[in-house]
């Protein structure tokens, strides 16, 4: 029997995956190079990708696992309740259309082949030969350079000004996904504690940013009315449809080199491919049901643990993950919605295949059924809140995950790591300036110990990707000063692979301000496995300095706002990771004969 050859050259593939690829990431570089808020610029707090004319995800930028694996939603919600035509640009934060948390703001484009009016035609509208593919790309290039920032300006969107389409829809989509530091609510830094999505801050559906390359300034009105720090907002907005340019330019690029047929064939064989090696993955599991349980500490407004229970089973190339049995959704803040229960196990899955060269498109998911019920924290329903839902419930899922393929897997799954990210936001009125301000940061912890290595130190982990805002950039953005900002020592699980230490982080306010604090893992450590101990949990404490010039520490809950006094600080320590296997007992002492009677 001869064996069948495939329909596409592979070397081609691999050019496509890293052309596809290159494009998400520059787009990626384009966002942080262009950005205001030190969250988005230093912190890379975004994530870039390009979909097919489908909505189909083909390929991603290493940025934010959150992100990722949820942002085909958002595309899928943009496409279904708008219609994208050149140079268009539609924004959207809903958490119940395909969104995360409200801080996440996703933009939208398609990238249709254009020209200006009348250019590279010929005849009854055919195509003109010779450079008109090329000429695409430079007009996508060429158009809306500078980006407006004062009211009525024109942002520049990179899908030219005037466009006359060539194609009559979409050849690609890009979209990006950027954390603005706030989007309104209740809190500075919009992460704090709230009774409903209302209370979060502003919620977007699909709507246009942009039509046909100009700033719907309605619409761009009525966010920055609505936000603390608009200048900034508007900015940040600026350089999330710049990098949308940068997607749409070299994917025309592309098309201009090899023709769109073969461009979007190459894509759909990568869909394929991804979905082939996922389903080759998941043979490498036993067939068989393994189950785990594991909780977050609280929701905030009560003291009862948020239990998530999953049940995942295999059987041959297929996975079926199941969250029956998990809380109903709650009262505070750490609600995920169904989006962000698929991107952690999209995430899990992804880590099991373990190279990096593998195309990161829609069919990795393929093989995989996700089974979330409606109403529980791992997919809440409106009006529920669910600022945590995207930063701490994401983790307890991906540590529930992973202890259940524990199971199937001991000698590939690590112990838990901090399993939180931390939450920090302060905000208030800048005195040197006068204006608003808003710090967002999360705050690094320890990894978890692997079953052949210690887990790392001061790392994000699992569901962030993010970097820490280095002390220069925090202290000359905001009217903030960093007293301390060291490895938590010995805070890692012990065992023969030890986890890894988290991290102290301590930040004093040089104004009045209002902090927000939304955390995990100070009551439930995380995890060792195979007889590793757990890390230490984490604390949090708010320090004010009184009359006698000592400071004495208040400790907080993990999980609240307060009022904070110009010198006040707030200290955060972070959980280590779990331990992975028992430790070697250490050897007897031998008795010292010449000591005795002595």
């Amino acid at each position: 029997m001869k064996k069948r050859r495939p329909n596409f050259d592979p070397v081609t593939l691999e050019i496509y995956r890293a052309l596809y690829t290159s494009v998400a990431e520059e787009m990626g570089i384009a966002l942080r190079r262009t950005a205001h808020s030190p969250n988005i610029k230093e912190r890379r707090d975004y994530s870039c990708a390009v979909f097919d004319a489908a909505g189909r995800v083909i390929a991603q930028g290493d940025h934010m696992p959150v992100h990722l694996g949820s942002m085909p939603m958002a595309v899928a919600a943009a496409l279904r309740e708008t219609r994208i035509e050149p140079g268009d640009c539609v924004a959207l934060n809903d958490p119940f259309a395909g969104g995360t948390h409200l801080p996440d703001v996703t933009l939208v484009a398609g990238v249709f082949e254009t020209g200006a009016k009348g250019a590279g035609l010929k005849g009854k509208g055919e195509r003109g030969k010779g450079n008109t593919r090329s000429r695409a790309a430079n007009d996508a290039k060429d158009a809306g350079d500078a980006a407006g920032s004062g009211q009525g300006g024109v942002v520049g969107s990179g899908l030219n000004l005037s466009p006359f389409s060539l194609s009559p829809s979409p050849l690609f989509y890009v979209a990006n996904r950027a954390h603005h530091a706030d989007i309104g609510g209740g809190s500075p830094g919009s992460m704090g504690m709230a009774a409903d999505v209302y209370g979060e801050g502003l919620r977007i559906p699909p709507v246009h940013l942009l039509r046909g390359g100009r700033v719907n300034e309605d619409v761009m009105r009525l966010l920055l009315a609505n936000v603390r720090g608009a200048d900034e907002r508007r900015a940040d907005f600026a350089a999330q449809i710049g990098s949308l340019k940068t997607g749409a330019t070299r994917l025309l690029e592309i098309v201009a080199r090899a023709g769109a047929r073969e461009a979007a064939s190459y894509a759909a064989h990568l869909v394929n491919y991804s979905a082939r090696i996922m389903r080759a993955a998941i043979r490498e599991i036993p067939d068989g049901v393994y189950e785990a349980e594991d909780a977050l500490d609280d929701d905030g407004v009560g003291d009862a643990p948020c239990v998530l229970r999953v049940r995942v089973e295999v059987e041959g190339d297929r996975a079926r993950v199941d969250f029956t049995g998990s809380a109903a959704q709650v009262a505070g803040p750490v609600n995920a919605v169904e989006a962000i229960t698929v991107s952690a196990v999209a995430y899990v899955f992804r880590c099991l295949l373990g190279a990096g060269e593998v195309p990161a498109s829609a069919g990795l998911m393929e093989p995989i059924e996700v089974v979330a019920p409606r109403g529980t924290i791992v997919n809440a329903l409106a009006p529920a809140p669910v600022a945590g839902g995207n930063v701490e419930t994401s983790q307890r899922i991906v540590d529930a995950l992973f202890k259940a393929l524990a199971r199937a897997l001991p000698g590939r799954i690590p112990a838990a790591s901090q399993g939180t990210m931390n939450n920090l936001t302060i905000g208030g009125i800048d005195a040197r300036s006068g204006r608003e301000f808003a710090y967002y940061e999360t705050v690094a912890g320890g990894m978890g110990a692997r079953p052949a290595r210690d887990g790392l130190s001061a790392v994000h982990t699992h569901m962030t990707n993010s970097l820490n805002t280095p002390v220069e950039a925090l202290e000359y953005a905001y009217p903030l000063r960093v007293r301390e900002y060291a490895i938590r020592a010995n805070s890692g699980g012990r065992g023969k692979q030890r986890g890894g230490d988290g991290v102290v982080r301590e930040i004093e306010t040089l104004v009045d301000a209002r902090m927000s604090l939304l955390a995990d893992r100070r009551r439930r450590a995380p995890y060792g496995l195979a007889g590793g101990d757990d890390g230490r949990a984490g604390r949090d404490a708010v320090l004010r300095v009184a009359t006698d010039g000592r400071a004495h520490a208040r400790r907080i809950d993990a999980k609240g706002s307060w009022e904070l006094k110009a010198g006040d600080r707030v200290r955060i320590e972070t959980p280590g990771g779990g331990g992975h296997g028992a430790a070697a007992a250490a050897p007897a002492r031998k008795k010292n004969k010449s000591a005795k009677g002595k």
